[in-house]
């Protein structure tokens, strides 16, 4: 149907039940299109029958469409979008997408300009993939607005933009359920054993539970539901280890750990345990653990409870290379036996016998922000991995920080957030709109750049972690002027338009903080006077850190001591304070 026609509109935005989410639907949905055309739209409660309508339609969230899903329906009174409370809204900006419209940034977008508009037939139904899907870059988590768009739903979305999958505790959550400060003193029978001593550390962070004690049982039942009843609106909570190899080695522990063949087994009984205690008081509520390192290979005997999730960590896996096709056979874990299983093995395993698996993924090389990192076409069948082997849920860990970091950012949590809803999506296509809005006359060479990093990686077979130094051949000092030549025919493009040269003059930083970072590491060459340069450019820049844990003047002081992290000055990555901006 035609939307205008001779500067008018020709339908009207109908909806019958204005709640929060329907309100906001309409109000995007006239405020794109007047952007589009250049005329008002009206949003109507009552149908004019000689005009044409768009009527927008929140179903209740026990529908088939549940809470996310968005159903197209085309008649001869024109186009009904309904869905869930995110559905619905999510409707509305696929309809804006087909129409030509790109949400790249919270403040970069693609609008284009018709004035008249014809609207096609569309009857179907649309689901995601994954009914959890969270990507913590700064952007998506401070702006409700622009999370929504890019339809991620573990961010901290306000009820008003359609809510989120909300955890009441999130990950590494031990210490929380049994305060150390609180239980630690008196019961160090509540904590785990090391080398035949219960090990009670200063620092919260460092300790594990022993999980075969009774009473660290009742303790967590009762903790769980007083958390649980704090927080009413919450659908998930996370029963999971703290972030260290410190478990229990008890003899009761040790034990289950040999008969289930993994210390996830002896994890999952806890969480079993918590989980049926609960199910009842909080039949909607999702008990989540991890599989995480130790704990990552599949358990032998004990199995998921119907509420429970595992999420298993990719923390050990290469990211250079497809996790199915890698051929590196150094990231395996070890078994209580002896013997070692790689992710793609447990990821299977765990496939077979748990209905609600969701992923901890990596995105970026978390020790050296600035490296780049060569997972662009790895992101991909990765993703659809995830997919075909019956995961529910996807979280991928990115650069968190508020100045975000130079190594395209911005369209890897475009890209990601395209995987997330959508694991078969055109991921070229994607890229490539984004390149050409952002990058503009750059767009040709930024792209040259992005695959000479992944060409060195694929050619020489090279692995890359989540967490390397930056030694491998893709960053040697010819491989940096292979990456600065194609970066100044970038800025040469670009060097009329100040936004675009700004843009490639960030992704610069790239080389030059690892000519600088090599040069003081590998050659024992620190020049004072260009590192203070350098620091204050990318403060100027906007970037506030390079290492994930320590701010830039503890960065800075790793360069001065010859580290090649700041956390290499801490006792602990844990002690480090949260962000000062």
């Amino acid at each position: 149907m035609k939307l205008t026609e001779q500067k008018q509109a020709l339908a009207d935005i109908f909806v019958s039940a204005a709640g929060p989410q329907t309100k906001l639907a309409a109000r995007e949905l006239r405020c794109y299109l007047g952007l589009m055309t250049g005329i008002a739209f009206e949003i109507v409660e009552e149908c004019d029958p000689a005009r044409k309508i768009i009527a927008l339609e929140q179903i209740n969230a026990d529908s088939e469409l549940g809470d996310e899903g968005f159903r197209f329906t085309s008649s001869e009174r024109g186009l009904t979008i309904s869905g869930g409370k995110r559905g619905l809204l999510y409707g509305v900006y696929e309809m804006l997408e087909r129409l030509g419209c790109r949400f790249f940034t919270s403040k970069d977008e693609f609008i284009p300009f018709t004035p008249e508009v014809d609207l096609p037939d569309w009857n179907e139904t649309v689901k995601p993939v994954f009914e959890y899907r969270h990507h913590n870059t700064r952007e998506i988590e401070a702006h409700q607005r622009f999370a929504l768009k890019l339809r991620i739903n573990g961010s901290n979305i306000s009820e008003q933009f359609g809510g989120n999958m909300k955890y009441a505790l999130f990950v590494h959550s031990l210490n929380r359920i049994l305060p150390l400060e609180k239980y630690g003193k008196e019961h160090p029978e509540y904590y785990s054993m090391r080398d035949g001593v219960r090990y009670i550390p200063e620092n919260p962070a460092l300790m594990q539970v022993c999980l075969t004690n009774p009473e660290v049982l009742q303790i967590a039942i009762e903790n769980v539901r007083r958390i649980l009843q704090e927080n009413p609106d919450c659908r998930i909570i996370s029963i999971s280890q703290m972030d260290n190899q410190s478990f229990c080695t008890c003899p009761e522990c040790a034990a289950v750990d040999q008969a289930e063949g993994s210390s996830s087994g002896t994890m999952l009984r806890f969480v079993n345990a918590i989980a049926d205690a609960l199910k009842e008081e909080f039949p909607q509520v999702i008990f989540d653990t991890l599989a995480y390192q130790y704990t990552r290979p599949v358990s032998g005997l004990t199995r998921p409870r119907e509420n429970v999730c595992v999420r298993l960590c990719s923390i050990e896996c290469c990211f250079s290379h497809a996790m199915e096709k890698c051929d590196d056979t150094t990231r395996g874990v070890q078994h209580p036996d002896g013997t070692h299983s790689d992710f793609v093995t447990d990821l299977r395993n765990w496939s077979k016998v748990c209905n609600r698996m969701y992923i901890w993924d990596y995105l970026t090389c978390f020790s050296h922000y600035a490296a780049p990192h060569p997972n662009w076409r790895t992101l991909q069948p990765n993703m659809q991995f995830f997919a075909k082997n019956n995961v529910k849920g996807v979280f991928e860990q990115a650069n968190s920080k508020y100045g975000g970091g130079p190594d395209l950012i911005e369209l890897r949590q475009y890209v990601v957030a395209k995987l997330l809803w959508d694991p078969d999506c055109d991921v070229e296509k994607h890229i490539t709109e984004f390149l050409n809005y952002f990058y503009g006359d750059a767009a040709d060479a930024v792209r040259e750049y992005m695959n000479a990093v992944c060409d060195k990686c694929e050619q020489d077979n090279i692995h890359v972690g989540f967490n390397d130094l930056p030694t491998a051949d893709f960053m040697t000092e010819d491989m940096l002027d292979i990456y600065d030549e194609i970066l100044d025919r970038a800025a040469k493009a670009v060097a009329a338009d100040p936004l675009r040269a700004f843009r490639v003059a960030r992704i610069r930083f790239c080389t030059e903080y690892l000519r600088l970072k090599r040069k003081a590491m590998l050659q024992n060459e620190v020049d004072g006077k260009e590192l203070n340069d350098f620091f204050n450019r990318w403060r100027a820049y906007g970037f506030t850190r390079m290492h994930e844990w320590v701010d830039l003047d503890l960065a800075h002081y790793a360069f001065l001591k010859g580290k090649w992290r700041g956390e290499e000055l801490l006792k602990h990555w844990a002690e480090e304070a949260a962000e000062i901006v």
